[in-house]
């Protein structure tokens, strides 16, 4: 399934971007009526419009239409890394530029059984020390078993807002959480699952899927 097609096309605002978005419409604004008064507040105008119309870009959440498959991707991004793990899992990490919807999804139906924050620091997302920056650590227990989720904070995006909390029962491809700006989300799949991605591959929130049929 495309980008396009899997997204209609009502776009609404994600939850959580108050703080940010609404101190910059709301100078962006008074700029521009002070700008009838004197033309020189458009040297404030002009670059707050701008950021606003940025902000709006980045804080998007466009519908979509679950895709197919088992576990799907949790995040809109490039597929940074795919490793085996110890215990037999296999992680795929997807980055996430500040171009792309920060919106995560749940990647099966199943209840939440933990939403841990863990402290840390904040390291650009691609780089390889960032396991240990800012992260939400996600359980959910599903048909699949134990599927563990972490959303980890990049250099910029140093705030993570999740949707719902342990207890929670969610619908595959469910809104669950926001990372604002860029940043990366890791998946794990379970042993004995191998992933249907690669490398450089681009993926749609609740659309691509991750795991191999």
């Amino acid at each position: 399934m495309s980008d396009d097609s899997a997204k209609s096309s009502r776009v609404r605002l994600a939850r959580g971007v108050s703080p940010w978005l609404l101190p910059t419409v709301a100078a962006a604004a008074a700029t521009a009526l002070l700008t009838r008064r004197d033309r020189r507040w458009a040297l404030a105008a002009v670059p707050l419009s701008a950021l606003t119309g940025g902000m709006l870009w980045f804080f998007r959440d466009p519908d979509r239409t679950p895709g197919e498959g088992r576990i799907l991707s949790p995040a809109d991004g490039v597929v940074q890394s795919i490793d085996p793990w110890p215990d037999g899992r296999t992680r795929v990490a997807i980055f996430m530029s500040p171009l792309n919807v920060h919106v995560n999804r749940a990647p099966l139906a199943g209840n939440v059984t933990s939403v841990q924050h863990v402290a840390g620091g904040f390291l650009p997302a691609f780089n390889k020390d960032s396991d240990q920056n800012e992260r939400v650590v996600w359980h959910f227990e599903t048909a699949l078993g134990d599927i563990e989720m972490v959303q980890i904070a990049g250099a910029v995006a140093r705030r993570i807002v999740p949707y719902v909390s342990g207890g929670a029962k969610v619908a595959q491809a469910e809104r669950i959480g926001l990372i604002r700006f860029g940043s990366r989300v890791d998946i794990y799949l379970p042993e004995g699952i191998s992933p249907a991605v690669s490398v450089g591959e681009k993926t749609v929130a609740g659309v691509t899927r991750i795991d191999r049929g």
